[in-house]
């Protein structure tokens, strides 16, 4: 008979902008640790400067040195950034000192698959070098390392919403990540790094005896080849009245130099300011166009995880957009599975596109004001950082976090104290 385990621990940690989430579950005679993503891109007011540390360390101790199973659901830094090694003794050390049995990522990041192919391809490894479309991916990440640097050459030049969101898109989707993406892949033992799809085996079925788990996305090009898009408005699926799109478009050198670099520069004449002025905003406009594109198209790589165990649903979705839920959802066996969750981790920090309001949001049974067992949700996020208010695009987005207040047992990192490393959540399985 095959063990299952009694109680499942999730601790969610404060990493302020990013996801971190600790999964252990205590069998009659030991303990499997699954750890879903770990990264930031801006801590919270007060948090120390080694707090990504403290978070390795303490997720060395709760797992008594080692870690069975990392998901990093994709590469955005605000959900990798952590694994990151540079030098001993950095976070991504102290993880990789854990000695993870099976590391899994969406199909995308696999080394072996060929770069333009659209579907999985038989492989070394047990038929999951899954072919990925980053030759595009890594083509927009070059742009948004040299939006990056112009967001810096342009802030006084304008408006300073969007001046920040420009470097914060660039930041997080930057090549700079690829020192993280690489310690993944050296961290696991030989043939324990999955690149997963919709419908694919999970890699966990080996160290989490008496767990089902359900690789919801992301899918592949040739499931579906809506991921390679992505929707700027949809007012039945966003959590917003009205979107915001740029209405120009603009071109960057390679390496984000200036185009002229050897061109005078003189004053500009007092009459000719204000169209100088403009025409950096239009530029700068048309620059986060291009980045969110990106943003979008990484979001849709995002793993999505549904974990079964002792009675208990538990849905991991990442970052997943609406292009990536539309696939799995299309299916009704998946939408019955997702009727029945118990604990949401609410997608992409709570912004506006990643709980499908018309999609998902309905299909979830346990939530509801009057409910005595309701759905316990967790987000992990940092007001301010990303969107805003006057546009309804702010993460997280005030609608549903209405809605998740009202209809659910809702948890939010930014109800964590100063000081406070992070929170702990029992539930009871079987039985």
């Amino acid at each position: 008979m095959v063990a299952r385990p009694t109680e499942l621990r999730i601790v969610t940690y404060q990493v302020g902008f990013g996801d971190c989430f600790l999964l252990s579950f205590r069998y009659p005679k030991a303990e499997r640790h699954v750890l879903v993503d770990f990264g930031s891109t801006c801590l919270p007011k007060g948090a120390p400067r080694d707090q990504m540390l403290r978070v390795a360390n303490d997720i060395a101790a709760r797992t008594r040195g080692k870690l069975h199973a990392i998901v990093a659901t994709h590469r955005h830094a605000d959900h990798v950034s952590g694994f990151a090694s540079q030098k001993k003794g950095d976070p991504g050390d102290v993880i990789r000192g854990l000695r993870p049995d099976v590391i899994i990522q969406p199909w995308t990041e696999d080394p072996d698959a060929k770069r333009d192919a659209r579907e999985a391809s038989p492989g070394k490894r047990g038929g999951h070098a899954i072919a990925r479309h980053v030759r595009s991916l890594e083509a927009m990440q070059e742009v948004a390392e040299a939006v990056t640097a112009v967001a810096g050459r342009m802030r006084k030049a304008i408006d300073f919403g969007v001046a920040d969101e420009l470097a914060f898109l660039g930041d997080d989707n930057k090549l700079s990540n690829r020192p993280a993406v690489e310690n993944l892949m050296k961290m696991a033992k030989k043939g324990g790094n999955r690149y997963v799809h919709f419908g694919s085996k999970s890699g966990l079925e080996s160290v989490l005896p008496g767990v089902k788990v359900h690789v919801l996305g992301p899918p592949t090009l040739k499931q579906t080849a809506t991921i390679e898009k992505q929707r700027a408005k949809d007012p039945v699926e966003f959590w917003q009245f009205w979107g915001h799109q740029a209405a120009a478009s603009g071109q960057l050198r390679e390496g984000g130099g200036i185009l002229f670099p050897k061109a005078v520069v003189k004053g500009h004449p007092q009459y000719a300011r204000w169209l100088r002025r403009r025409l950096t905003e239009v530029h700068a406009e048309s620059l986060l166009q291009l980045v969110r594109i990106l943003d979008a198209a990484m979001n849709n790589t995002s793993v999505i995880l549904l974990f079964e165990v002792g009675g208990k649903r538990l849905l991991f979705p990442g970052d997943a957009q609406i292009e990536n839920w539309q696939y799995a959802l299309s299916h009704a066996w998946v939408r019955k599975l997702v009727g029945s969750v118990d604990v949401y981790k609410v997608g992409h920090h709570g912004s506006l596109n990643a709980t499908p309001k018309k999609a998902l949001w309905p299909l979830f049974k346990k939530k509801g004001a009057g409910r005595k067992k309701r759905m316990q949700t967790l987000v992990s996020t940092l007001a301010g950082k990303h969107g805003h208010v006057d546009r309804g695009t702010e993460v997280p987005r005030t609608k549903l976090v209405r809605a998740l207040k009202s209809e659910t047992q809702y948890f939010t990192t930014e109800s964590l104290k100063t000081g406070e490393l992070c929170e702990e959540r029992v539930l009871k399985l079987g039985g």
